[in-house]
């Protein structure tokens, strides 16, 4: 099995996991537990187009904003700064902790739950 198959699978599972809590009624616990998805969604994400890149590209990123500029750049992802704003948000919440911003990083996980499974549908349409 591939790197890109493998860590695919890994991304599939987490943005399901991280749909999973986002269904749920939202308390205290289920917004940590919901931030916490995404921060696994995220890491999983530019990881999963640092393979694609590749193994199917030819090209190297680094990061996970320079991954998502290639991903522009290769129209697998339209352009759109929510993907850089999801780095912000994704550092923010593994490095300061307060109710404030967990709130904050809370109201965003709907929409960037709809972008992992746009760039998850577009990787897997591109490699089938």
């Amino acid at each position: 099995m591939s790197k890109l198959i493998s860590i695919l699978e890994d991304f599939k599972k987490a943005v399901f996991r991280l749909e999973e809590v986002l269904k749920e009624k939202k308390t205290d616990i289920t917004r940590d537990s919901a931030i916490k998805r995404f921060e696994i969604c995220f890491d999983l994400s530019w990881k999963t187009i640092k393979a694609y890149l590749e193994e199917k590209k030819g090209v190297v990123c680094t990061s996970p904003k320079s991954c998502f500029r290639e991903t522009f750049k290769q129209s697998l992802i339209e352009y759109d700064n929510f993907w850089l704003s999801l780095t912000d948000a994704r550092n923010d919440s593994v490095h300061v902790y307060n109710e404030n911003l967990a709130e904050k990083t809370y109201t965003i996980l709907p929409k960037a739950l709809e972008y992992f499974k746009k760039l998850l549908d577009n990787i897997e349409k591109e490699i089938s």
